[in-house]
């Protein structure tokens, strides 16, 4: 071990632990007191844990890591509710439990790496774990950590990807590159944001190398699972082409009141940051510029995700890791809000 890493690893673990624990919290009264019968999205994880395709919607079917990751994670559980709660062992509780916690563990990595990218793009300590925590205690946060849902895993994926391009991370843009089809088929989206920004971490060659591989994995399981329902591979073409039919319900949604409030409500009253660093253009210079193409891009992308999905909230929150750094950037260096980070000198009297 370098030493360079034995004096560095500690502080990731801090912010990690710091991350995980904002998640856990509030995740924890939605993993308890949600009502599991109205969400058909969270019945069909569950079925995936249990290896039940059967009756699974085609667009969530071939998502199986998160549920086989939590499938593998409840069963020591088991054994403890079996001891302390024998009535719960047999239910759906310990599988609900270890979904909690996988998507726990994996939104506190989107954290970390968040404080790290927001570092990297010239925030204060303080400002980057203040704008992490916004972040992260988004209602939609909350929901992909509480619920047995994979969205936690794609979350993973977008803030490996916008990592890996500003520190020009090889390993990050590979492991995003073999992860993203696993983890939802929208990753089509940013695959050529990746191959076009992330070509200082990972060369062509080695970036087509590693899309492969997740493709060919993700291709693979596809075929597997096709041919243990018996169901035509050409479906899953068909289900993707027909997304298409929601971009009017889309648009319509996101010209009311009401689409405009889900907006609002994606990272709450902390827009409100962001807004105020539109007020001026010398306040716009202390983030805007920094930002860059790369992130203009990537919102870009989160935009044709919630025109795409029809759920404008969720598929919005993909945007985490801009709106991030760009808070980060607001926290350290704008004069209204740099005092909150300690970046600004307050004498006792100011």
């Amino acid at each position: 071990m370098s030493t360079a890493f034995s004096l560095r690893w500690p502080r990731w673990l801090v912010v990690y632990v710091l991350a995980l624990g904002l998640v856990a919290g509030p995740a924890y009264t939605m993993y308890v007191h949600y009502d599991y019968s109205h969400s058909l999205d969270t019945r069909s994880y569950l079925s995936l844990a249990r290896g039940e395709f059967e009756g699974v919607n085609i667009t969530r079917r071939y998502r199986v890591l998160v549920p086989a990751v939590a499938a593998v994670a409840a069963w020591p559980l088991e054994q403890a509710y079996a001891r302390i709660w024998p009535q719960r062992a047999a239910s759906e509780w310990p599988l609900r439990l270890a979904f909690y916690v996988v998507n726990c563990l994996l939104m506190a990595g989107v954290g970390l790496l968040l404080f790290r990218t927001c570092l990297l793009y010239g925030a204060a300590p303080a400002a980057a774990a203040l704008a992490v925590a916004a972040v992260l205690v988004s209602r939609w946060a909350v929901y992909m950590a509480g619920l047995p849902l994979v969205d936690s895993l794609y979350m993973l994926v977008f803030a490996l990807a916008f990592y890996g391009v500003r520190s020009h991370s090889g390993p990050a843009v590979a492991v995003a590159l073999l992860l993203g089809f696993q983890a939802k088929e929208s990753f089509v989206f940013l695959v050529p944001w990746l191959l076009l920004y992330g070509r200082a971490a990972l060369k062509w060659p080695a970036q087509l190398a590693w899309l492969l591989a997740g493709a060919a994995g993700a291709l693979a399981l596809r075929s597997w699972i096709d041919a243990r329902l018996g169901v035509p591979a050409t479906a899953s073409v068909h289900n993707a082409l027909a997304h298409i039919e929601n971009l009017v319900y889309s648009l319509r949604r996101l010209l009311s009141v009401k689409g405009l409030g889900e907006i609002f409500s994606i990272f709450g009253f902390f827009s409100l940051v962001l807004l105020a660093g539109l007020r001026s253009a010398a306040s716009r210079r202390q983030w805007l510029p920094a930002l860059g193409w790369p992130a203009g891009w990537l919102i870009l992308i989160v935009a044709i995700h919630m025109l795409l999905s029809g759920d404008l909230g969720r598929m919005g929150y993909l945007a985490a890791p801009v709106a991030a750094v760009a808070l980060a950037r607001l926290l350290t260096f704008d004069p209204w809000l740099s005092w909150l980070s300690g970046t600004k000198d307050l004498s006792p009297h100011e």
